[in-house]
């Protein structure tokens, strides 16, 4: 298979051949369907190739919005979708997909993930199965799947996922998860992978030494390191300058050593939701959203 390749960007291969963007943008919190719109507007026009979006973000339709008016032809964008709890099973996947892509105006995705690991996700997966071999999805994947859940979908699947979305940044590593994800041929894709703007890592001072020496921001700094790393990054803004700054890291390279002092910030604390906590699990169950 030939690989794609997106304006000259680098690109990761998927374990079935399919290249994807290394850096995308996220849209994760944008609840403003315009402000979405122009955010993924100005990414566009910045470069950015790949447009990470979900169901129960609310936003789909300003994503479809913003690429359909962009000038850029859908055969040059990687766009991503996912699959909500509420939707889980065989026959609520198919329709729920079948809704994302009438939001984004859409007949294909590039790629479609089950968002979290609960409920009846195996009916979901079966689904999502069935519409890649249709060809209305060119990838499948999943988010925040730890290793116990990765090995339950192996052993009731036919598709191994291309990528496991998860919260990942320098104070939050999850490297066995990394290790698991690597010995499978599996993408780890880190979200929220400058910590939600945590202030001690962003202002750290190891790191400001380190963006110094190359003229960059902290935050560029963190996002080189993790496409270093080998991970598939999806950065989020609203702000202008910084969805281009966040997209300016392909002109500078960080060393061994400096690559180890980002690894030594990890804490393995999470910043957010963890999927093996049975009230969140419960929380997520109970979570209907009219998408």
């Amino acid at each position: 298979m030939k690989e794609k390749t997106y304006a000259g960007q680098p690109v990761i291969t998927l374990n079935n051949g399919i290249t994807i963007p290394a850096l995308g943008f996220g849209v994760w919190q944008v609840e403003d369907l315009k402000e979405c719109e122009n955010a993924v507007t100005k990414a566009i026009e910045v470069g950015y190739r790949m447009i990470d979006t979900a169901s129960i973000y609310l936003n789909e339709t300003a994503v479809g919005n913003a690429v359909n008016n962009s000038g850029v032809g859908r055969d040059s964008l990687f766009i991503t979708s996912k699959l909500w709890v509420q939707d889980h099973g065989y026959e609520k996947a198919k329709s729920a997909f079948q809704r994302t892509l009438d939001r984004l105006q859409m007949d294909y995705l590039d790629m479609y993930l089950i968002h979290w690991p609960f409920g009846d996700f195996l009916g979901g997966w079966k689904a999502l199965e069935e519409l890649y071999h249709e060809g209305r999805i060119k990838v499948i994947g999943v988010c925040n799947f730890t290793v116990e859940k990765m090995e339950e979908l192996k052993a009731n699947s036919n598709i191994i996922p291309v990528i496991n979305q998860i919260e990942l940044h320098p104070l939050f590593q999850q490297k066995e998860l990394q290790v698991y994800n690597k010995k499978n041929n599996i993408i780890t894709q880190p979200w929220s992978p400058l910590g939600n703007g945590n202030a001690g890592l962003l202002d750290h001072e190891k790191l400001r030494t380190i963006a110094v020496k190359y003229h960059k921001t902290v935050a560029q700094v963190i996002l080189r390191w993790h496409l270093q790393e080998g991970f598939c990054v999806i950065p989020k803004s609203v702000t202008p300058s910084r969805i281009e700054e966040n997209f300016n890291v392909f002109d500078f390279e960080l060393t061994e050593s400096e690559m180890n002092v980002v690894r030594s910030l990890n804490t393995e604390n999470r910043l957010f939701f963890d999927p093996k906590d049975p009230a969140w699990e419960k929380k997520m169950l109970n979570t209907i959203a009219d998408i």
